[in-house]
């Protein structure tokens, strides 16, 4: 799947995300099709930490147990703590991109590690923009990639999981090569 589309639904809450990622699981999606990206704790909380051992984590903090239950069925994931909106979990396949950009230190007109690799995915600037607002305000964001009709299914099973915002984007075109 070299250019899939992408379903993006926000949350205002961990247990919406974490519903709608049961209820696409139970539909059949898989998990590498999957990402999920908020932060890890409230400003308000006095611990904040994890520790990783293989393919285990442990946080600690009020978020702990959704953070370390989804850790162990995602492929990847990172914690990082990034300018103006701090310390932020993503999970799925949206992480190795987080890292790549952060390697090469891509920046993308002033988009934070997280905004340039959703912008790679095809997400455009003003859209990531809003998301990156979304994750400063503590919401979470669930991304869902797939064929055009998986991306429409996802949406419609989305949708029953009542986000507070829900986006479609179809996958960006690649220009023919010019002979």
């Amino acid at each position: 799947m070299e250019h899939p589309d992408t379903i993006i639904a926000v949350f205002d809450a961990h247990g919406g995300a974490e519903t709608a990622i049961k209820s696409l699981t139970s539909a059949g999606f898989m998990m590498k099709q999957l990402s999920v990206i908020g932060k890890g704790y409230h400003t308000e909380e006095n611990v904040i930490g994890f520790y990783n051992m293989g393919d285990r984590v442990k946080f600690w903090g009020e978020r702990g147990a959704f953070w370390g239950g989804l850790w162990g069925l995602f492929f990847g994931g990172l914690f990082l703590s990034i300018p103006a909106i701090g310390p932020v979990v993503v999970l799925g396949y949206l992480a190795a991109m987080v890292v790549s950009g952060v390697e090469t230190a891509i920046v993308v007109g002033g988009l934070s590690a997280i905004g340039a690799a959703m912008y790679g995915i095809g997400i455009p600037k003003n859209s990531v923009i809003h998301y990156e607002t979304e994750l400063k305000a503590d919401k979470f964001l669930l991304l869902v990639r797939g064929t055009p009709a998986e991306a429409a299914r996802a949406r419609a099973i989305l949708g029953t999981a009542r986000p507070a915002r829900l986006d479609a984007y179809a996958a960006p075109h690649k220009a023919p090569a010019l002979a």
